[in-house]
């Protein structure tokens, strides 16, 4: 009987965590859980890098979940996405096929693998893992902190996200965790140098732009969504929706956005490296060593 019953396949953006997942699961008869919190919005492909197309494998398509499964206009937060991987983890495990969480929104990661715990007794502790949150990170937290949230310029504001997270973390009298996910996960990292994570972001945002993204963010803009709205997204949505409402021009635009990638990055490896301080155990692999992943993972997984 394997200790595990869950495999996640984690990384910074530009890793090459879908395909290298996808291989995987191909290999060992699994079903991709995507965690991104942007990846379950319908109509938002490029932008999000989707990628549907990495799914095809020489062995046939390898199924997803959680992936296109709430329109742009909803507000999809913590809960949702706790709720959702359940129902679609049992449904995996119910056909005898290996389930495999695969993403980089660590708030996500961190809420299935160990359950999602933020102090309010602890300040300095909550203080500083806050800070460490991107604005969107913050607001997945203050929704899922706060069901009926209406005061929607809490969230406009990165400061202001902050402030009110504090507050309803503050309103918590005890520091247990708000949800778990129950599952016991053999976590694979995926690992680059910065400065190649840093060359296929830049070379990755050329493509996307050329492959039409601008398009994709004017679409959905002539369908309903705000610019205040895009920009709740964050960077792709925020930049080039400021782009194409003439608030920057084109340049500043990928000046600006490749910037703000670049720093998400950085972000995501301070969110691994936090969860790894915390007795997260992650096995880092190169994206191009999938044989060598597939061994260990046929050894410790299934052996």
């Amino acid at each position: 009987m394997s200790d595990y019953n869950l495999l996640t396949v984690l990384g910074t953006t530009a890793t090459g965590k879908t395909r290298f997942a996808v291989e995987i699961a191909g290999r060992f008869n699994g079903e991709i859980l995507s965690a991104d919190s942007r990846q379950v919005y319908r109509n938002m492909n490029l932008g999000t890098g989707k990628d549907l197309d990495e799914y095809e494998t020489a062995g046939g398509s390898v199924p997803y979940h959680l992936i296109d499964i709430a329109e742009p206009v909803e507000d999809y937060n913590l809960f949702r996405f706790v709720n959702d991987f359940k129902s679609a983890y049992q449904d995996i495990i119910s056909r005898g096929r290996l389930p495999v969480l695969c993403g980089g929104t660590g708030l996500y990661i961190n809420a299935v693998i160990s359950g999602y715990r933020l102090s309010a007794v602890n300040q300095d502790e909550s203080r500083q893992e806050l800070e460490q949150l991107s604005h969107q990170e913050l607001i997945d937290l203050l929704n899922s902190l706060d069901h009926s949230l209406h005061n929607t310029t809490d969230i406009t504001d990165r400061d202001r996200t902050l402030q009110a997270v504090r507050i309803k973390l503050a309103e918590r009298e005890s520091a247990a965790p708000f949800i778990k996910a129950d599952c016991r996960s053999l976590n694979i990292g995926l690992r680059l140098e910065r400065s190649e994570v840093r060359e296929r972001i830049t070379a990755r945002l050329k493509n996307r732009l050329d492959a039409g993204m601008a398009d994709e963010v004017k679409s959905l803009m002539n369908n309903g969504i705000s610019v205040e709205r895009l920009k709740y997204f964050g960077l792709e949505y925020k930049f080039i929706g400021m782009y194409l409402s003439g608030e920057i021009n084109y340049n500043d635009m990928f000046q600006k956005l490749n910037a703000a990638i670049h720093d998400f990055a950085k972000r995501q490896e301070t969110w691994f490296r936090r969860m790894e301080r915390n007795g997260i155990v992650i096995h880092w692999f190169s994206p191009f060593q999938t044989e060598e992943a597939a061994a260990f993972i046929r050894k410790e997984y299934f052996g």
